[in-house]
């Protein structure tokens, strides 16, 4: 498994991370869902003030950059974007979709909550497949 890392494009994993973070930036903003996604996790705007952003951003660019490069371990060398891409969406809705489903609906989380998070990792990853696609 060690040897599939090597392997990996690293310009195409960091794209592919910075990407899906500035996804996430946009995501979670006012522009888009901010607001929904405070309601629903039970934050507020001053949360956020006093929230320790460079742990949380340096975590979450590192998150990314781990993700990236597992999507691009998986679909190996030279995958067709779309393929990367459908790939990327099959990770975001059966892996990901389905765990924070399940753990929501045992913590009683929000619906709204759970179409925010889950709807950005899906698309986090379905972009993450097509950088790497893109770029291999």
């Amino acid at each position: 498994m060690l040897m599939y890392v090597f392997e990996v494009n690293i310009v195409a994993v960091l794209l592919a991370a910075l990407s899906s973070f500035l996804l996430g930036g946009l995501w979670y903003s006012p522009l888009m869902f901010q607001q929904a996604w405070l309601e629903g996790a039970g934050l507020t705007e001053l949360d956020l003030k006093h929230a320790d952003h460079k742990a949380i951003f340096l975590g979450s660019f590192m998150l990314c950059i781990l993700a990236s490069v597992a999507v691009a371990m998986l679909v190996g060398k030279g995958p067709s974007v779309l393929d990367a891409m459908t790939f990327g969406l099959f990770i975001g809705v059966t892996f990901v979709t389905t765990s924070f489903g399940i753990s929501y609906l045992f913590e009683q989380r929000p619906l709204k909550l759970f179409l925010v998070n889950a709807g950005y990792h899906t698309l986090q990853f379905t972009l993450i497949g097509f950088v790497v696609g893109s770029l291999n």
